[in-house]
């Protein structure tokens, strides 16, 4: 076959014809469109092609499994409670108990959602009055953040020096920011240093912990007992399920401020790119997780507490990191 020579011509060239679309299939209608070639299924797409038997298998021997252990549960039950003897008493008895603790862990349960709703409140109203420079409201959500710490031991101390300094308050938005200096303060430092040992503790374990479910499960375990410190601090005290929804806000905000990913970039800061190639890889999950630790600590101070800062410093990631990893990098010098 003899290769086409190239030519010159004209774009204005009215003997020029353009083609249009690809060449027509044989047989097909002149001016159709040419159909496109179907798609080959792979190998996954067919694997999830109709129901999946083995799941459906698993789940209905679990149901059975579990409907069979409840029905010898309640035979068991019905049987010792039918006797008259120290077995069915005995019985009785320990239900009794069991109904009590759960309605105690019920009642434990809304009393801690009930407090984290009131901090919540607590918090949107002194923003308003500080945003309206509503003297009576600020005045108002003053006295409801004394009333909070009424009756704690540690903050009579606090709560009195407040008091005496009500009356001398006459500016808008000074009032708060005594409340603040006064009677939150205490707390913010002792909620810093809760963050630092969670954070301390997080880093060493993950160093050193052989296994990673291990070190997997003690910094989850680590940081929902950190919140239900700070919460306890501030005046929450949720339960199980406050916690939870507790670690939801957190978390929620730690993403929605993109503090996972800020995390990397401030043991990048604070440590150096250099010490960061030498740290062996144990030690720098250690720092990481003590990182995050700290982040989220830091944000659940943020979150739980009961009015925004106002005169008081906010505490930073970075200094509460600087003060956790102090240990974990003692043991890994940039000369080894």
């Amino acid at each position: 076959m003899t290769p086409r020579q190239p030519r010159v011509f004209a774009p204005d060239d009215p003997a020029l014809t353009a083609e249009a679309g690809p060449p027509e299939a044989d047989g097909a209608a002149p001016g159709a469109a040419a159909a496109p070639a179907a798609a080959q299924p792979t190998l996954r797409e067919l694997g999830r092609r109709g129901l999946r038997w083995g799941a459906l298998l698993l789940s209905a021997l679990a149901g059975a499994a579990l409907l069979g252990l409840t029905a010898w549960f309640a035979r068991f039950v019905s049987a010792a409670l039918a006797r008259e003897d120290w077995m069915g008493w005995a019985t009785l008895a320990l239900l009794a108990v069991a109904a009590f603790a759960a309605l105690v862990i019920v009642l434990r349960e809304l009393v801690g959602f009930v407090r984290l709703a009131r901090l919540g409140r607590l918090r949107a109203d002194i923003a308003a009055a500080i945003a309206e420079r509503d003297r009576k409201g600020e005045r108002e959500a003053a006295h409801r953040l004394a009333g909070l710490y009424a009756g704690r031991r540690d903050q009579a101390w606090h709560l009195r020096r407040f008091r005496e300094h009500v009356r001398d308050v006459h500016d808008a938005g000074e009032l708060l920011a005594l409340a603040e200096r006064e009677i939150v303060a205490p707390l913010d430092a002792e909620a810093k240093r809760l963050v630092t040992r969670s954070a301390k503790r997080v880093a060493t374990v993950t160093a050193l912990s052989p296994m990673v479910l291990i070190a997997v499960g003690y910094v989850l375990v680590e940081n929902l007992r950190l919140l239900r410190a700070l919460a306890a601090l501030y005046g929450a005290r949720p339960g199980v399920v406050g916690v939870t929804r507790l670690a939801r806000m957190v978390f929620a905000h730690i993403v929605a401020t993109g503090g996972v990913a800020m995390t990397d970039d401030l043991l990048g800061q604070f440590l150096g790119q250099d010490l960061l190639r030498r740290l062996s890889r144990r030690l720098g999950e250690g720092a990481f997780n003590g990182a995050l630790t700290a982040r989220i600590g830091v944000t659940a101070l943020e979150v739980i507490r009961p009015m925004p800062f106002l005169a008081a410093r906010p505490p930073r990631v970075r200094d509460v990191a600087a003060e956790a990893l102090k240990p974990l990098l003692a043991r890994k010098s940039p000369a080894a």
